[in-house]
């Protein structure tokens, strides 16, 4: 069973109940009439996953050439796993140059999380491979959401390319491993 089925199913049985108590027939569930009715309140989460620009294409589920555009969505699904699992030194290792591409150090990587309360991530289907000067490059839809310690949501949506280095003579293995080159990752709302 794919995980496609697996939410269909989901959202099938959670659209089957609304977690309200059966009501008997003779209980009126109408407001009395001389109380006026409440517009329902706007929900607070509205951190809910689909913001990619398209979310019909996720990255595959079977095997993966680790070399290939998909192995590339694999290292970005990783980092967001990390930074939802508050791993900031690991996650900050997912950049090229063991992390400097990012601009920050370490430790201000890993500030920049802590406004955080809530983090989630998505991956949507990565771009063509790019080649140059014996490197590998694919852009990837990324999307970080959730809450911030305030309880507002954040909204964080771009393109984030990764690169590898080719398999050529000098290159080592951990330059021939896709790392994160550059975010366009922007609040959007």
């Amino acid at each position: 069973m794919t995980v496609r089925m697996l939410v269909v199913m989901a959202a099938i049985a959670c659209a089957s109940c609304d977690g309200r108590q059966p009501t008997k027939a003779d209980q009126s569930v109408a407001p009395p009439e001389n109380q006026p009715t409440q517009a329902p309140k706007a929900s607070p989460d509205v951190i809910k996953p689909g913001g990619l620009p398209d979310d019909r294409t996720p990255i595959s589920e079977g095997k993966i050439d680790p070399k290939g555009a998909q192995g590339a969505g694999q290292v970005l699904q990783r980092f967001g796993g990390l930074l939802e699992q508050r791993k900031f030194a690991e996650a900050y290792g997912k950049w090229s140059d063991g992390g400097r591409a990012s601009g920050m150090t370490e430790a201000q990587f890993a500030a920049g999380y802590e406004k955080y309360a809530e983090i989630h991530s998505e991956v949507g289907a990565p771009g063509p491979m790019e080649g140059a000067a014996g490197s590998a490059y694919v852009d990837i839809p990324f999307r970080l959401y959730g809450k911030l310690k305030t309880g507002e949501p954040f909204n964080l949506v771009g393109p984030v390319t990764l690169r590898r280095v080719n398999d050529v003579p000098g290159s080592t293995a951990e330059q021939r491993q896709w790392h994160i080159y550059r975010s366009e990752v922007q609040p959007r709302p």
